[in-house]
């Protein structure tokens, strides 16, 4: 029986075993650094800082004393960070290329969430406007106070923030926003404003928006986002409303051609360079700089987590050249070449690679098309986690010959603004001699640098806020509408922030508000409907009873009438028998007990006015036909010096109507007059 050799098949077998495991291991280690750099939050911009802006990116961020620092232009924030206005401060973020916000001072806004999709932000204290450009199908944008979360469903202005008595007031300048809070979940449409007074139903009132005050929001908040160019025209709400994307940098800004939408800070690219085509690259943008200007040069490093070194420029469009695509110099200009529009870019800290000369000595050069570079990021000990196979160390970089695009300082002026003075000329032979790096920490007097420092206050000026104001950020419980979702680089940040989610109950169900927005319509248009409508029945029903007893009250009244002048007129003879000049003396008299005996006729027609007015012409005064009673009341005066001849009292006696004519023809001005109240 031949002897089986069985150590070939083995061996077969274990390098089959061997060759399976190894693929398995690099297709796990290739999935796991794809959903690693999936999972890195997005980084978002601070484009603009006025006055004191403090910034917090404390990891241990569990009580009152955080460590707060100063925020500078450009410098970008992610999750978990938190920022607060001072007194007199205000400051503007950038999400997107599209979506912002501005916060006014003492005004405190944490990130709880910002990755693909989904916008979590927590407001405290203050008042913020929030201008959503874009939103992609079920994107979240949502913003948790401590009544409960706003969530934006729709592109437009909105403006959260606190009243005096601490209450949030939700504004909807334009779209539409859902409110889910502790007290139910309903719609803020445009024009409309929310007050959120407590956590109760009874606690919230829904209004109209002043247009004056929505003006003036208006017209505050793009005259900072776009001081460059905006003219004021948002000063009249309606103007806004009728054109609200007039400002859209979208459809003004011509870099939108070329960028990606998803990039912050880029729309300002017009203002300050222009878009040129360069052979081999394309569309490219050229900063208007001055002879000799490098990129990465102008500004500071600081040390971000999850990201390690960051590069932070001084330059007001200094973000999105610093942080997507690639620099090129062509005849001695320096090029920005972008990753493309329809690309999905992924911030890096900086695209540069190190050089270290010496150990007092470091060097930065940036990348250029083509050169590689390894997106990573940092642990709590400050070990790298590289996301791709890129090689660390490399020889071949297009801009790494090209002379003064090589800035070296002193390892001392690391984390300092860059001094142009202390910028240090290399010759490029030495440069010759070194390796570039990919990785800033893999050097070890730059690693020392940065670990010995503290993570928070490396780079930037400490601020202390006040304890109140710390405690208060601290202690507010914020609540949002959507289950905080847990990253691996900021652990516990519901907790740490005290951000919990609105219960399923109170998301479910709709509250009901104090709705005032009718009320306020009627007040601004000066009119009352409901009370006009109630005036309308009130003059019906007294004009159809005045019809239906108009007859009746008529014949009544001609009756009295009637009566009144007989005993008028033989009151008049009596008196004129007696003496001519005590008549016109003697009428007011007459005229006062004829009103006083046509009381009841008046009480019974109060609202038949012209018959009272008929009754008065019916009266007898014969010198009314002559002339005004004003110069009638003249001559008794003078009567009473001179008496009337006889032939003056019988040419007055002939002057006198008919008793017969004067009663007809006051029935018939009543019947007139009744006819027309």
């Amino acid at each position: 029986m031949n002897r089986i050799k069985v150590w070939p098949h083995v061996t077969i077998v274990v390098v089959l075993v061997a060759l399976i495991t190894g693929l398995g291991v690099w297709f796990y280690l290739r999935h796991e650094q794809t959903v690693e750099a999936e999972a890195l939050p997005y980084a978002a911009r601070i484009q603009r800082v006025d006055g004191e802006v403090a910034f917090c990116d404390d990891r241990a961020n569990t009580d009152a004393n955080a460590q707060w620092t100063a925020a500078t232009a450009n410098q970008p924030f992610s999750e978990g960070d938190r920022i607060y206005t001072r007194d007199k401060a205000r400051t503007s973020l950038a999400f997107s290329g599209r979506n912002f916000a501005r916060l006014d001072p003492n005004t405190s806004l944490d990130i709880v969430s910002l990755g693909d999709r989904r916008t979590q932000l927590a407001l405290r204290d203050g008042s913020a406007i929030f201008d959503v450009g874009y939103l992609a199908p079920n994107e979240l944008f949502e913003v948790g106070t401590p009544y409960g979360a706003i969530d934006f469903d729709q592109p437009g202005l909105y403006n959260v923030g606190f009243d005096r008595n601490g209450g949030v007031l939700v504004s909807v300048l334009s779209g539409v926003a859902r409110v889910v809070g502790l007290s139910g979940s309903g719609q803020i449409s445009k024009g409309e404003m929310l007050t959120l007074l407590g956590q109760t139903a009874a606690e919230v009132a829904l209004s109209r928006l002043n247009s004056r005050d929505a003006g003036y929001l208006v017209d505050d908040y793009y005259r900072y986002q776009y001081p460059n160019y905006y003219d004021g025209r948002y000063s009249n709400y309606d103007a806004y409303l009728s054109d609200p994307y007039y400002y859209d940098p979208y459809k003004r800004s011509v870099s939108y051609r070329y960028v990606s939408s998803n990039i912050p800070g880029f729309y300002d690219l017009d203002y300050y360079g222009d878009w040129q085509t360069v052979q081999s690259y394309g569309y490219a943008w050229r900063p208007r700089v001055d002879a000799g200007w490098v990129p990465y040069r102008q500004g500071q490093w600081i040390n971000t987590y999850p990201y390690g070194p960051t590069w932070v420029s001084s330059e007001p469009w200094g973000y999105a050249p610093y942080h997507y695509g690639r620099w090129v110099n062509v005849s001695n200009q320096w090029y920005w070449i972008p990753d493309g529009v329809n690309t999905t870019p992924t911030f890096a800290p900086a695209l540069v690679a190190f050089v270290s000369l010496d150990a007092n000595q470091i060097g930065w050069v940036p990348l250029g098309p083509g050169d590689p570079y390894a997106p990573r990021y940092y642990d709590d000990n400050w070990q790298p986690h590289y996301l791709t196979q890129t090689q660390v160390v490399t020889t071949q970089l297009v801009n790494f010959s090209i002379p003064g695009a090589v800035t070296v300082v002193a390892l001392d002026a690391w984390g300092r603004p860059i001094d142009p003075r202390t910028v240090r000329q290399i010759d490029q032979q030495r440069l010759a001699s070194v390796r570039p790096t990919l990785d800033p920490l893999t050097l070890t007097p730059l690693r020392n640098a940065v670990v010995q420092s503290a993570p928070s206050t490396f780079g930037r000026g400490k601020i202390d806020l006040p304890p109140g104001i710390a405690k208060k950020l601290n202690d507010t419980r914020v609540f949002v509408g959507s289950d905080v979702k847990e990253s691996k680089f900021r652990k516990n940040t519901a907790q740490t922030l005290r951000v919990e989610p609105v219960p399923a109950t109170a998301r479910n169900q709709k509250f009901k508000a104090n709705d005032q927005r009718q009320q306020e319509q009627q007040a601004d248009t000066g009119r009352q409907p409901e009370s006009d409508q109630g005036r309308k029945q009130d003059l019906g029903r007294v004009t159809g009873e005045a019809k239906k007893d108009n007859k009746q009250t008529q014949q009544q009244a001609q009756q009295q009438t009637r009566q009144l002048e007989q005993q008028q007129r033989k009151e008049t003879r009596a008196q004129q028998k007696s003496t001519g000049v005590q008549a016109p003396a003697q009428a007011p008299a007459q005229r006062k007990a004829e009103r006083k005996a046509q009381a009841p006729v008046q009480q019974q027609r109060a609202q038949q006015p012209a018959q009272q007015k008929a009754q008065r012409q019916a009266q007898p005064q014969p010198q009314r036909r002559v002339q005004p009673q004003g110069e009638r009341v003249g001559k008794p005066a003078k009567s009473e010096q001179k008496p009337q001849s006889q032939g003056a009292a019988k040419q007055e006696r002939k002057q006198k109507p008919p008793d017969q004519s004067g009663g007809q023809g006051q029935g018939g001005g009543g019947k007139g007059k009744g006819k027309k109240p």
